[in-house]
C-alpha cells in the first residue's frame, strides 16, 4: 500500500502539462481470454451465496491488520457496514501489498495472480484519483468513504508555539517510513540530509519519536494517531500544515471493483453514502480515536 501511494504521489499528482481528463491517456488493449473463475462472482451469485469477500491490505494498522486470528481494523469494520446492507456475511482476505497499485488490482480485483492467483469480490482502501479511471479501466473505482492526509506528529515540549513544518527538519531530526511518501518529499525538499530517519514502518516511526530518538514524525494521519493513542502520556500530538510543493498530501481512499460487475459497484457505493450519511462511518473513526474527513464524492 506504501508503494501504491507514492506511485500516485509521483506517477499523478506532480506538476505537469495541463490536460483535460484523459486526454494524454492512450486506452489499453481489452483484455481478452480471461477464465471465468478469474473474474469473480456476479451480484447476484454473492446474494445467493450469502456472503462478499472483500480483500484488504495486511499488517496495515489502524485499517486492516489480524488480531487474535481475525481481521480487524477500519477497513474491515466499512467491509461490515457493507455487506450487513448487502444483507450477506463479511469475509476478509488479508493481501500483501505489491510494487505498485496497478499490480494490487491486478492480483487481487480484475485478473488474478499468475501463479495461483484469484481475485476476491471488492478491495477496500483503494485511492481514488480521476487519473486512475483512465490508467486502470479493468477496475470500477467507487463507493468513497474517507480521506486522508499527510501530517506530523510532535512532541509538544520541543515546539510551545506551534507544531512543526517541514523546514525546521533540517536542523530537527524526523523519522519517516522509508521509501514513503513522506521520505520522497523530505528528501526532495530539503535533500538527504542525516535529519530524515528511516523507519521500516510508519507504526516504528511513531515509536522512535515517542522513544525520543526524533522530535517528529511524518506520515499518513491515521497511521499516526493510532501511534499517539498506543504512546498516550508522553506529550505527543499530531497536526496537518501546508506542506509546500506538494502536490498531493491528501487523497481519497475507496473499493476497487472488476469493471464487469457494475451492479455490484453501484450496491456498495449505495450503502456506503448511506453510512456517510447516518454517520456510521464517521462513529467508526472516532471509536480508533482517529480524525474522520469525509471524502470528495
Amino acid at each position: 500500500m506504501r508503494r501504491a501511494l507514492l506511485a500516485l504521489a509521483i506517477g499523478i499528482a506532480l506538476p505537469g502539462g495541463a490536460f483535460a481528463r484523459c486526454e494524454d491517456y492512450v486506452p489499453q488493449a481489452k483484455p481478452q481470454n480471461t477464465f471465468a473463475q478469474d473474474v469473480g462472482r456476479k451480484f447476484d451469485q454473492i446474494i445467493e451465496d450469502g456472503w462478499i469477500e472483500f480483500a484488504v491490505y495486511e499488517n496495515y494498522a489502524p485499517w486492516s491488520y489480524e488480531e487474535k486470528g481475525m481481521a480487524v481494523g477500519v477497513d474491515v469494520e466499512i467491509g461490515r457496514l457493507v455487506a450487513k446492507a448487502l444483507g450477506v456475511e463479511a469475509r476478509f482476505r488479508l493481501v500483501a501489498a505489491g510494487e505498485n497499485l496497478e499490480a494490487d488490482l491486478l492480483n487481487y480485483v480484475w485478473k488474478g495472480a499468475v501463479v495461483g492467483g484469484r481475485v476476491s469480490d471488492a478491495m477496500l482502501h483503494v485511492p481514488y484519483d480521476s487519473a486512475l479511471v483512465c490508467r486502470i479501466e479493468q477496475v470500477t473505482f467507487t463507493g468513497q468513504y474517507a480521506s486522508e492526509n499527510i501530517a506530523i506528529a510532535y512532541r509538544a515540549s520541543d515546539y510551545e508555539d506551534k507544531g512543526p513544518t517541514p523546514p525546521v527538519f533540517r536542523f530537527d531530526p524526523v523519522a519517516v517510513e522509508n521509501d514513503s511518501i513522506a521520505d520522497f518529499y523530505l528528501t526532495s525538499l530539503i535533500g538527504p540530509v542525516d535529519k530524515i530517519h528511516r523507519y521500516r514502518s510508519t507504526e516504528a516511526a511513531v515509536d522512535g519519536l515517542a522513544a525520543g530518538d526524533t522530535k517528529a514524525a511524518m506520515g499518513p494521519r491515521a497511521e499516526l494517531e493510532a501511534g499517539l493513542a498506543r504512546h498516550t502520556g508522553r506529550g505527543l500530538k499530531a497536526h496537518s500544515p501546508p506542506l509546500v510543493g506538494f502536490a498531493r498530501s491528501n487523497w481519497t481512499i475507496g473499493v476497487g471493483v472488476n469493471f464487469q460487475h457494475k451492479d455490484l459497484g453501484y450496491a456498495i457505493d449505495e450503502a456506503i453514502d448511506n453510512a456517510l450519511a447516518d454517520g456510521e462511518i464517521a462513529r467508526i473513526f472516532a471509536d480508533h480515536g482517529l480524525t474522520f474527513t469525509p471524502p470528495q464524492r
